[in-house]
């Protein structure tokens, strides 16, 4: 194996944190090049076709920057969301992720995934670009996740809406105005307001 090839990899990796296979024979690494590293322990296979470094220092929300590389289109939503904004305790056994309304169903048995339909508005507005271990991750932002917890509380139930309307507010994450404004634009507010009134009322 040309030691080309394996700095290549390295230093790819280096970079971007974790990489497909499609993106590492862009790069210039060969399908066989990455096999022999994978055997020979210098990198570890994530999921099917998704590798990085063995050696990699892992964030705690490294699942997240998994399932945005094999759901490039996808956004990391409602309670994975809520997670990652520290807006609750609970640790989420699937990674929520949405995608468009008629966008393919993407189909991997790990990392495991909960998968829901957004509308092209949903999935252009109130995004956020995070940085986890050299990926751009997509991740609703705190006031729209709140307003998503509501639309889809029978699905995380809403419970798991409220802890996050009140931490929210609580910690200082999002104004009621913030919280307000996604709720109009997400044509939910009517059910949120009166939550929203009585926390700010005893606040």
């Amino acid at each position: 194996m040309p030691a080309s090839q394996r700095e290549r990899v390295l230093a790819h990796l280096e970079i971007h944190g974790m990489s497909r296979m499609s993106e590492l024979i862009s790069a210039g690494v060969t399908a066989a090049t990455v096999s022999r590293l994978e055997r020979n322990g210098v990198l570890t296979r994530l999921a099917r076709g998704l590798y990085q470094r063995s050696d990699a220092s892992l964030d705690q929300n490294h699942s997240l920057a998994e399932v945005s590389k094999l759901v490039p289109k996808g956004v990391i939503c409602l309670t994975s969301a809520l997670a990652f904004h520290d807006l609750t305790d609970q640790i989420p056994a699937r990674v929520w992720v949405a995608i468009g309304a008629h966008a393919w169903r993407p189909k991997f048995e790990y990392p495991p995934i909960h998968v829901v339909r957004y509308s092209d508005a949903g999935l252009e507005t109130g995004i956020e670009q995070h940085l986890i271990d050299g990926v751009q991750v997509p991740i609703r932002g705190v006031a729209e996740t709140i307003a998503d917890l509501f639309r889809y509380r029978r699905t995380v139930g809403i419970n798991i809406a409220l802890e996050g309307l009140r931490e929210a507010l609580r910690q200082r994450k999002a104004t009621p105005a913030d919280i307000s404004r996604a709720g109009v634009n997400g044509k939910i507010w009517k059910i949120m307001e009166p939550y929203v009134s009585a926390l700010i009322s005893h606040a």
